[in-house]
């Protein structure tokens, strides 16, 4: 009297068989199957029920059900485990992630569908637009300072002061020829200033109708 083994294989292995004594113990199914089957691998396999892990000592007639001479078996390779420690490289990795988590949401969106990127810009631009009379007047006054100094050491009068007896009519031609006057065009200072101010205007403007939107 036999008991017929099932023994389902892993891929590229079909489902096996084999016909063995009731006596047979499951460790010695493993050497019939490397005899019937000389292609499967000659280490690191199980056999185990579908149910869970079997003991290798045991007889195939105990595993059989009430009246039943068919025993499923599974045939597994073993997985050789790591030394662990897998957790810890999470767990750090995670840390570097988290210290190099930023707060940029300039790529977000308000309500009106503008990026945040452009709103700080455009008030970034207003800014620089309202202390544009200040550099102005700065770089102006250090022009100033530089043309006086230029004149101080080419021995040129400022023609600001008051003028001397006989300077402006008994001056020579060529003296006068070959002094340099300063103009100052006060037509073209008034348009740029008038051009920063509407700028200036226009982008406060806008600011102010963004934020009012966004309350």
């Amino acid at each position: 009297m036999f008991t017929n083994v099932l023994v389902s294989s892993f891929s590229p292995f079909p489902t096996l068989s084999l016909a063995v004594a009731p006596s047979t113990q499951v460790s010695e199914i493993l050497a019939l199957l490397r005899e019937k089957y000389p292609l499967l691998p000659s280490s690191n396999l199980v056999l185990s029920l579908h149910s869970g892990i079997t003991s290798d000592t045991l007889p195939v007639s105990s595993l059989c059900d009430d009246g039943s001479e068919l025993v499923s078996l599974r045939l597994s390779p073993r997985i050789l485990g790591g030394k662990g420690g897998f957790g810890s490289q999470l767990r750090a990795a995670g840390g570097r992630m988290s210290s190099q988590k930023t707060n940029n949401n300039d790529s977000c969106r308000d309500l009106s569908g503008r990026r945040l990127s452009t709103v700080k810009e455009a008030k970034k631009l207003a800014e620089y637009l309202e202390s544009e009379p200040e550099r102005l007047a700065a770089k102006a006054e250090a022009q100033k300072a530089k043309l006086q100094a230029l004149e101080r050491k080419l021995g040129i009068e400022s023609s600001s002061g008051p003028s001397k007896a006989g300077s402006s009519t008994d001056a020579e031609p060529a003296q006068l020829a070959g002094k340099k006057h300063r103009l100052d065009d006060t037509e073209y200072l008034k348009q740029s200033q008038d051009l920063v101010e509407n700028v200036k205007s226009a982008v406060s403007a806008g600011t102010s109708s963004l934020t009012s939107m966004e309350l």
